[in-house]
């Protein structure tokens, strides 16, 4: 089956138990040209913080890493957490990264900190009703657009003569999607931690779209978890270890990914279980065939120019297999 919309990937650089960090890093490499080598169109990075089961606090790093080791996969934030950082450091990153890898970079931004609480007061992050003021900060500094009269009229960006990559704006709701197309940004949808339906707020996206130079139709991209195997038994097997990582996640417990084995073995509480229950209906796990079906038909259901896969589990070697698998399940045609 070849897809009618674009297949991409995300990337949260897991820490699983019995790894090493530098295991981790090296294996968003592995993952990168894997992910280029099976003709995936993008690759991004979400940026977390406070999570010992995922290395990716530094979107940037991870991006340059990636790009520098592939050679025609768009490579991007997904996203970077806007309140978390003044906006001309942005601006300079992400103008920094466009003029090493000329046309391959992508900028996903994102109003949420990215961790808990105690994690947005040690970023000083802004609170989410300063986000439009950043947004709008951040598009000035790439756009030399403050007025005379205004402080930072006077801070030119570094490095010059290069502009900001594609911008796509992260969200899951109505506001957000119609914030992205007044702005004439891409539009990515959770659905892989939203019970919101994408269709609503893809439509309102695409009503509120103003064509721009890096989008001149509108765009859209649903987010969905995924996890692929062989066959629909060893998937509901793997996928365990991030459902209780998940559910104890939620309960205050931190640490890395557990192994599979682990996680069927671990007793948990009733609300533990019930938060498996609740969020569990939001994966899509089990063999090609499965997990094409599904994901065709929730693309189909809010028509999604792009679906972008994020894979969770203990093994890296098997979530490449899961990648590889969708992938070919899609017919992907692979690069040279």
């Amino acid at each position: 089956m070849t897809a009618p919309f674009a297949l991409s990937l995300q990337d949260l650089a897991p820490i699983a138990e019995g790894s090493t960090t530098a295991q981790a890093m090296a294996e968003t490499i592995a993952l990168a040209r894997a992910a280029d080598g099976l003709g995936y169109t993008r690759l991004w990075y979400a940026e977390h913080h406070g999570m010992p089961s995922i290395a990716s606090s530094v979107p940037e790093i991870l991006i340059g890493s990636a790009a520098a080791h592939t050679t025609g996969i768009r490579v991007g934030s997904g996203g970077v957490m806007l309140l978390n950082h003044a906006p001309l450091r942005i601006a300079e990153a992400y103008r920094t990264l466009e003029a090493l890898h000329p046309g391959r970079i992508d900028l996903g931004l994102g109003r949420a900190p990215g961790g808990d609480g105690y994690a947005m007061r040690a970023l000083r992050s802004g609170g989410g009703e300063e986000f439009a003021s950043y947004l709008a900060e951040l598009m000035a500094f790439d756009e030399d657009g403050f007025p005379p009269d205004h402080p930072y009229s006077r801070v030119p960006v570094s490095p010059g003569g290069v502009r900001l990559p594609p911008k796509w704006l992260l969200g899951s709701s109505g506001s957000s999607a119609q914030a992205a197309g007044q702005l004439g940004f891409g539009y990515a949808f959770a659905a892989h931690f939203s019970h919101t339906p994408a269709a609503p707020a893809f439509a309102a996206y695409r009503q509120a779209f103003q064509p721009t130079v890096e989008f001149p139709a509108p765009q859209t991209m649903l987010c969905v978890s995924v996890v692929c195997a062989p066959t629909d038994e060893e998937a509901q097997y793997l996928s365990r270890s991030q459902a209780v990582s998940w559910a104890l996640f939620t309960s205050g417990e931190q640490r890395k990914l557990m192994s599979p084995e682990e996680a069927h073995a671990r007793v948990l509480t009733p609300q533990q279980q019930a938060v498996i229950d609740h969020q569990s209906s939001l994966w899509i796990v089990g063999s090609p065939s499965t997990v094409r079906d599904t994901i065709a038909e929730k693309a189909e259901a809010c028509a999604a120019d792009e679906v972008m896969i994020t894979t969770t589990m203990h093994s890296y070697q098997l979530r490449r297999r899961s990648y590889e698998l969708v992938a070919k399940a899609f017919d992907v045609t692979p690069r040279a």
